[in-house]
């Protein structure tokens, strides 16, 4: 019998957590940018499918780091 990974479990992946509409609005008007700016995340990663995500959402992925924490954005392309 074979067990899936399921990777948002593992110890090194980062939390993440899809943005609504309007935080994505809020977002892209304070960094004054369009959402192709946006650094994209691949429809395929296995984060993306477990997440049940489609392309064109907005996530904030939180990582810690020795000062405290760090937010990253991805589009989902």
């Amino acid at each position: 019998m074979v067990k899936k990974l399921d990777v948002t479990q593992h110890v090194l992946t980062p939390k993440f957590f899809k943005l609504s509409s309007d935080e994505i609005k809020s977002l892209l008007e304070t960094y004054n940018i369009s959402d192709v700016q946006l650094p994209a995340i691949l429809e395929k990663d296995p984060l993306v499918k477990i997440a049940e995500l489609k392309v064109g959402d907005v996530i904030r992925i939180e990582r810690k780091t020795q000062t405290g924490k760090s937010y990253y954005y991805r589009r989902v392309v």
